[in-house]
């Protein structure tokens, strides 16, 4: 099955990878590559870590590597993803299978995993040709991400070793400090009620039952789906996968899960309001309603977590701004995001006072 978007670009200026030396390694350390000559092109939709297909003859693979320039402490950890994915994948088969993980700067000048190529179409702000729209197929896709998160949260973790790079005890309120201090050393721009909003999160700051598995980064653009829209085929981007707070998790894809209400700034974040603006698909509510009905947890006090992941999210985005400012990314896409993170730490404050 072959994606229906022209999911791929040519690799964008500075991002290059050593084409001889990466198809040495393969060669050298992957069985049964058949003739022929790399081909290399990248995934151009992400913001955060490089990611790039690999393809000789028939066969293909995703390599992934941190972004360039200095990053955040413990941030794009790649033997951390690998190390994860090593061990979800033989119990959630929709992260995809992680092959070999290389932790020096030989090869495509810094650390990288290389992992199995899943194919299907990624939806974000628009359906492929493939796929005509109807409402039906919002409220399908709506049930499947509901559906795919409470899976993942039902795993038992006791039979991993992700307890051994977690610790759930005292996640949010760690959380709560972690990403208040990446924001500061990250900071760029005078944002009024910074200050206020990371106080109201430090003293609200919450703890649910029961820890589990959490994605961390769970958004429609890092899952894949089969071309029908019946099923999720992939689910990408495990980089801040823990043992935690599942109402974290769902929280984060809340603050992804955007209404065709939400505030101009909000939606066009990012140039294009996502497809959970159009009708049929699940509100926020709707959302909670069914993670509630399938998990049975708690979500009386989801309010903390949704105002905690527009916070998170407006983070994110300050620290890519932080890098595109001190011109380690010549990516265009980010020389406004600091308009972006402003609405965001806005929004995070009404929405803890409710307004």
């Amino acid at each position: 099955m072959k994606s229906s978007f022209n999911d791929t670009i040519h690799v964008r200026k500075g991002e290059e990878l050593n084409k001889d030396t990466l198809s040495k390694f393969i060669r050298e350390n992957l069985p049964q590559i058949p003739r022929g000559n790399l081909e290399i092109k990248q995934f151009g939709a992400g913001h955060s870590n490089l990611t790039y297909l690999l393809k000789i003859g028939t066969w293909e693979a995703v390599l992934r590597r941190p972004p360039l320039g200095p990053v955040a402490p413990k941030a794009h950890d790649m033997e951390r993803e690998f190390r994860v994915l090593k061990n979800i994948h033989p119990l959630y088969s929709t992260a995809p299978e992680p092959y070999i993980f290389l932790d020096n700067k030989s090869v495509v000048g810094s650390s990288f995993f290389i992992m199995e190529r899943r194919k299907g179409i990624i939806i974000d702000t628009d359906f492929p040709p493939s796929v005509t729209y109807t409402p039906e197929i919002g409220r399908k896709l709506s049930q499947i991400m509901v559906d795919k998160l409470v899976e993942l949260h039902q795993i038992d973790y006791s039979k991993t070793d992700l307890l051994n790079i977690s610790k759930p005890k005292g996640f949010m309120e760690r959380q709560v400090a972690g990403w208040t201090k990446r924001y500061y050393l990250s900071k760029t721009d005078e944002i009024t009620g910074v200050d206020e909003l990371t106080k109201w999160l430090e003293e609200n700051a919450s703890t649910s039952e029961e820890p589990a598995i959490i994605h961390y980064d769970y958004k429609f653009n890092n899952a894949m789906f089969a071309e029908d829209c019946g099923e999720m085929v992939g689910l990408f981007d495990w980089e801040m996968t823990t043992v935690g707070d599942p109402l974290a998790d769902l929280g984060a894809a809340l603050g992804y899960w955007l209404e065709a209400s939400d505030p101009e700034p909000l939606k066009n974040g990012f140039g294009k309001a996502p497809v959970t603006i159009r009708d049929g698909f699940f509100t926020r509510e709707e959302f909670m309603q069914e993670y509630a009905k399938k998990s049975g947890r708690d979500l009386s006090n989801i309010h903390f977590y949704l105002t905690f992941a527009y916070f998170k999210l407006a983070v994110i985005c300050q620290q890519i701004y932080y890098r595109f400012k001190r011109g380690q990314t010549q990516d265009q896409r980010f020389a406004n995001l600091n308009s972006y993170v402003e609405s965001l730490i806005h929004h995070a404050l009404n929405y803890s006072k409710g307004v």
